[in-house]
């Protein structure tokens, strides 16, 4: 009897845990290059499958990428090696590592991007902001253990998170008194569920991507906080490596070393 693992073995039990069913229609989450009947030889996991973070497989001798965003996403026309995208997907290809992406799947489902990082934050009695169906969807919403000052909690992400900065809607942040409690969130682009987390009655909805006019929508009733695209869906790495380390525990898989956010702050 043939036992060895094989990439196709690590693809089932992706699909079987991050429910590529879940994504949106606009998503291309799931299985997208390589030979599924080749044997595993261990993953490298990151946010985006960047030149380097393919170099990184390359050197290690690994055979399988994981990532959040897909590296196939739009239309993809031709595969040349006059574009970074068409020679990233040949050295794959040539070195045959396979690819899987775990992406709007994995914001759907309540322990996920949004888990990991409502999580860090200290949100307990958590509850989807934008319900799919009974036990997944859209962000979350969920509530600190007690008010705190809106400053303390703003100062915590960007510790959480490891930024400087935060771009958020005009309060008085001077106003010690003005105290939050029920909190908002939804890990990358969010824009499009202000109006959930203010029907919920959130106190701060933190996000990313917001666009100049998206603040206006706050009027008063919300903070709207963008924390950056990368920042609020890091931990999404961690969250891929640890579902894949607790199945196959024999093989090596890394979190890409490679992998940083591609928007500085200076």
């Amino acid at each position: 009897m043939n036992d060895t693992i094989r990439i196709q073995h690590l693809v089932d039990h992706l699909d079987a845990t991050f429910l590529p069913e879940l994504q949106e229609d606009y998503d291309n989450a799931g299985f997208l290059l390589g030979h599924a009947d080749e044997p595993y030889r261990g993953a490298l996991v990151a946010l985006d499958l960047t030149p380097d973070v393919a170099r990184e497989a390359i050197a290690l001798g690994l055979n399988l990428i994981v990532t959040h965003h897909p590296l196939i996403f739009s239309g993809l026309r031709r595969i040349t090696s006059q574009s970074e995208l068409g020679r990233t997907v040949l050295a794959l290809a040539e070195h045959r590592i396979a690819v899987y992406a775990a992406h709007t799947n994995l914001d759907n489902l309540p322990w996920g991007v949004n888990g990991a990082l409502a999580e860090r934050l200290g949100l307990q009695q958590c509850r989807i902001l934008s319900p799919l169906g009974a036990d997944t969807g859209a962000g979350l919403i969920g509530a600190l253990p007690h008010p705190v000052p809106a400053d303390q909690f703003l100062q915590r992400v960007k510790e959480v998170l490891h930024i400087p900065t935060l771009r958020t809607s005009d309060f008085n942040i001077q106003n010690s008194e003005f105290k939050i409690q029920k909190i908002a969130l939804c890990g990358g682009s969010g824009s499009h569920f202000i109006a959930d987390a203010i029907a919920a009655g959130a106190d701060l909805y933190l996000t990313a991507d917001l666009k100049y006019h998206d603040f206006q929508r706050a009027e008063g009733r919300i903070i709207l906080v963008d924390a950056g695209h990368y920042e609020t869906e890091q931990f999404a790495k961690e969250i891929i490596s640890r579902r894949i380390s607790e199945k196959f525990s024999n093989f090596a898989c890394r979190i890409s070393s490679q992998q940083e956010s591609i928007v500085r702050y200076i």
